[in-house]
């Protein structure tokens, strides 16, 4: 079984939109078919992230989300890498991959290092259906 990270954005992504790659990526979670890997500074991130009153989404989703996750994702304690990033902020979402040997799907991809285990939405979606 695949195991992944989700950066912010396809979390996001996916509660915007009812179709696309993230919604199919929270599909292939939600239905035990990829293994969701997460932290707590992760889930921190989720929570500050899933706030921000121009998503506009209610305290009780919210909520829902984060216990969703918790429920059904493995915690992975990652040490902390020493590749640079271009933005440091992403580290863990790069170590907790790197610590749990899985996918990194990002919309940002630009921000993490070309290594075979970061991928778009798109592009893992692609890995996954063949």
């Amino acid at each position: 079984m695949y195991k992944v990270v989700i950066d912010t954005n396809i979390l996001i992504s996916s509660r915007i939109s009812k179709s696309g790659n993230p919604v199919k990526i929270m599909n292939l979670i939600i239905n035990k078919k990829i293994k969701l890997c997460y932290n707590s500074k992760i889930l921190e991130e989720y929570e500050r992230v899933l706030a921000y009153k121009k998503f506009n989404f209610s305290t009780k989703s919210q909520k829902l989300i984060i216990r969703n996750i918790k429920k059904i994702g493995d915690i992975i304690i990652p040490s902390s890498g020493t590749i640079p990033l271009p933005d440091e902020s992403d580290r863990i979402f790069y170590d907790t991959a790197k610590a749990a040997d899985a996918y990194l799907i990002t919309g940002n991809i630009k921000h993490y290092p070309e290594e075979p285990h970061i991928l778009t939405p798109a592009q893992f979606v692609e890995m996954f259906e063949d």
